[in-house]
C-alpha cells in the first residue's frame, strides 16, 4: 500500500470519529436513583450558580441513566446544585468537566441535602 493510499484510509476512519465526538459536547450522566428536575453549576466554591442545565432536555428533567448536555460551561471544576420533583436539593461538590466528555453524578456523590 503507498503511503498515499495509507494516508486516505487513515483519514478516512480517524476523522469521522473525531467529528461524532465533537458533536456530542458536555454531558451530565445521571446516576441517581431519581429523576433530576434541576441541575445548576458553579464554579467550585464560588455559589455563582448558573441556569437550569434541564432545560436543555426535550422533557425538562434528567431520568435515572439518562444524559444531559450541558450548554454555556468551560471545561474546569465546578459544584452543581440537584433538585429533585420531591424539593429536595442536594450538591455535589468539586467536579470535573472535560470537553467532549461525560461526567456522572450517584447518590453517593450528593451531599448537604435539605426538602
Amino acid at each position: 500500500m503507498s503511503r498515499a493510499s495509507m494516508a486516505v484510509a487513515l483519514v478516512s476512519i480517524v476523522l469521522p470519529a473525531e467529528l461524532l465526538a465533537q458533536g456530542k459536547g458536555m454531558r451530565l450522566w445521571n446516576l441517581t436513583t431519581s429523576t433530576i428536575t434541576g441541575f445548576e453549576l458553579s464554579p467550585a466554591g464560588k455559589n455563582a450558580w448558573g441556569p437550569n442545565q434541564t432545560l436543555n432536555d426535550k422533557d425538562k428533567e434528567v431520568d435515572h441513566d439518562e444524559r444531559l448536555r450541558i450548554t454555556g460551561v468551560e471545561p474546569g471544576r465546578y459544584d452543581a446544585k440537584v433538585s429533585y420533583g420531591s424539593s429536595r436539593q442536594c450538591f455535589v461538590r468539586n467536579i470535573e468537566i472535560k470537553p467532549e466528555a461525560v461526567f456522572s453524578i450517584s447518590d453517593k456523590d450528593l451531599t448537604d441535602c435539605s426538602k
